[in-house]
């Protein structure tokens, strides 16, 4: 029976990649690096500093270790910079702190709820564990997808199970519903992030040989300072050429000021050579500053 339910939830996930494909794009031979964080805002759901969201937690890394994903430890790329232990955190606290990481760049967070539920009847007590969650691009905002795994029936607890057994039985329910959703996660993002061999990174910016790119369609905000219209005119016209450009759209403009939203499958090391390179072209001194998902570049 759980074979079969299984099954149907990794076709339900697997048959919505086709949709989210223009969100999630990966080149071969790279992957997105993962952060996976725990959210305990509602009261209902397990803590963040219970047994049983770390072996949730551990199950879930696991299962996307070992189908060859990076995935970072909250603890170990927060710990300089975050309070840690806390608990009962909320949604926009989660996402700050993913967003604060700087030692690793991280692409997606992974963020789960444990919703434990007991039923008391007057004949038995019934236990069932849900797991509910999403896919988040860190940079942009862009949520890629929800999730959703739960025990296929209630499981019966012993009559004199108290609060030690019941932790324990919860627990063992949760991880096993965990590594499922490890595996359909990892399937899911696999699907979109082909393994193979890198490519050649030696050539200018637009040029139709590029191949190399993070993957991932990430936004980034590029504001230029300094410059006159036609010194635009010509920006605009390079950075539209970029390999894994997708598109971009005007913040703000001024007559020395020009900000904008540019979407692009490249990885921020890529698109600041590229940046670099097409100064170089146009003949241009100036200043370029990176931080987070925004490129500065002010004329000197």
């Amino acid at each position: 029976m759980k074979r079969i339910f299984m099954t149907l939830i990794l076709a339900g996930l697997l048959g919505g990649c086709a949709a989210q494909e223009s969100n999630l794009r990966f080149s071969e031979g790279e992957q997105p690096n993962i952060l996976i964080m725990g959210e305990d805002g509602d009261p209902d759901t397990v803590a963040r500093d219970g047994r049983i969201f770390d072996r949730v937690l551990d199950a879930l890394a696991a299962e996307m270790n070992d189908e060859g994903f990076d995935v970072y430890d909250e603890v170990a790329v927060t710990l300089d910079n975050n309070t840690q232990g806390r608990t009962r955190c909320s949604d926009a606290e989660i996402i700050d702190i993913a967003r604060s990481v700087r030692r690793v760049p991280i692409d997606v967070a992974v963020i789960f709820s444990i919703y434990p539920t007991i039923q008391e009847r007057d004949h038995a007590r019934k236990m069932r564990v849900r797991i509910a969650g999403r896919l988040l691009n860190v940079q942009s905002g862009r949520r890629l997808s929800n999730f959703d795994v739960e025990s296929p029936s209630a499981n019966s607890l012993p009559t004199d199970c108290g609060r030690e057994c019941e932790l324990e039985r919860v627990g063992s329910e949760a991880r096993l519903l965990a590594r499922d959703l490890g595996a359909i996660l990892a399937r899911k993002l696999d699907w979109l992030a082909p393994t193979g061999s890198a490519h050649n990174d030696n050539h200018r910016p637009g040029n139709e040989n590029e191949d190399h790119q993070s993957g991932m369609t990430t936004a980034y905000v590029l504001t230029f300072s300094g410059f006159d219209n036609s010194e635009i005119n010509d920006i605009e016209d390079i950075i539209t050429s970029f390999r894994g450009y997708e598109h971009f759209r005007t913040i703000s403009s001024s007559l020395r000021n020009h900000e904008y939203w540019y979407e692009s499958s490249s990885g921020t090391a890529r698109l600041n050579r590229n940046l670099r390179l097409m100064l170089d072209d146009l003949g241009i001194f100036a200043r370029l500053g990176f931080d987070g998902n925004r490129f500065t570049v002010e004329k000197i």
